[in-house]
């Protein structure tokens, strides 16, 4: 090897095999990972195709969040001659010398890295910031495709819920814990980590359809002032959710109240989301006043109102955005609260279905 690029790292070993973890700037890898454009079939590749859609939104993150971002490390296939040189005091920590004539495929976090490239043209100062790297000697291309997999295979997403749970970045997700968590009935009823509730779950709702209401309630607007009136108007919404309340004092069970009515549905609680928005609009509008007026509304199944706007014919629940402005027609109506143009036409339409 005339020429080597030298890595001090750290030796390791899985599966009888060597691997080393390089701490590498980030100016490096436009050097050690050139982009490659030209197309290979699935099948004679080591890895999937790029997103290029991810990039700009990974790029974003390191850029918006500079004092703090954060990344796992990246994996990497050595395709030719490298060799480690152990050091006296601790064998397995040493330099990794690695022939500047040989490649290097990335295994795992091809996004990052191109995200990284991105945020580089933005910011230069990011270049003397390091990413780990975990080094593999090639074995050919079934075996990368085999570590991609391994890598891939049993990643397991997050939830949303859990993710809002967490995120402290996103204003919205705070607000949106907050608000749960100062209101008892919600706070007791709200799974804080999952998306999907099981059928015997003791929850009703989850973090996330909260926080994709919220999101509607504020729509474009500041969140200054998001919190206050999340807080009354969720507040109110529980004061007068009749089924709520009959829950809450143990007259109906989650049972009865999951089987028999629609009032703990996500895309109810998006519907409420819309009249949230309407209201967060007009606040001469008493929260209070108006939202009393829920107390009229049936939420039985079997209330024919719901019919296609939030049950299909098959009396399964519709969950589009179309079924949350029909169900807040009805709301709105009960809350003599205007249907918006829009909202009007949903309705015409609606009538037209109904009547074939």
């Amino acid at each position: 090897m005339d020429f080597v690029y030298k890595f001090p790292v750290v030796r390791g070993k899985q599966a009888k095999k060597e691997y080393y973890i390089a701490m590498v700037p980030l100016k490096m890898l436009s050097r050690l990972f050139p982009s490659d454009d030209e197309y290979v079939l699935p099948e004679y590749r080591a890895q999937r195709k790029l997103n290029e859609a991810r990039i700009p939104v990974i790029s974003k993150y390191i850029l918006d969040n500079r004092e703090s971002y954060v990344f796992s490390a990246l994996a990497a296939s050595i395709d030719g001659d490298f060799k480690f040189c152990s050091s006296t005091e601790v064998p397995d920590v040493g330099v990794l010398e690695i022939s500047m004539d040989a490649k290097f495929l990335i295994n795992d976090g091809q996004h990052r890295k191109s995200a990284i490239l991105e945020a580089l043209q933005e910011d230069p100062s990011l270049g003397d910031e390091t990413i780990s790297i975990v080094f593999f000697a090639d074995k050919g291309l079934a075996q990368s495709q085999q570590i991609f997999t391994d890598l891939n295979k049993n990643a397991v997403k997050t939830s949303n819920s859990i993710s809002e749970l967490y995120d402290s970045r996103d204003g919205m997700a705070v607000i949106t814990r907050e608000v749960i968590g100062k209101i008892p009935f919600l706070n007791t009823y709200t799974d804080k980590e999952k998306d999907i509730l099981g059928k015997y779950s003791s929850s009703l709702f989850t973090l996330n359809t909260f926080y994709t209401a919220n999101k509607a309630v504020i729509g474009r607007r500041s969140l200054d002032s998001a919190d206050a009136f999340l807080y009354r108007f969720w507040s109110c919404v529980c004061l007068y959710m009749s089924q709520w309340k009959e829950l809450e004092n143990k007259e109906i069970t989650k049972v009865d109240l999951r089987e028999n009515y629609i009032a703990t549905q996500s895309i109810v609680i998006q519907a409420l989301g819309r009249i949230g928005h309407y209201l967060f609009m007009h606040p001469e509008i008493d929260l209070d006043s108006c939202l009393k007026g829920l107390e009229k509304v049936d939420w039985h199944r079997s209330s024919n109102q719901w019919l296609m706007r939030a049950i299909n014919q098959n009396g399964r629940i519709i969950t589009n955005k179309k079924a949350a402005m029909l169900i807040a027609n009805i709301l709105k109506n009960n809350l003599n609260l205007p249907l918006s143009s829009d909202e009007e036409s949903a309705e015409k339409t609606l009538k037209k279905t109904l009547s074939e």
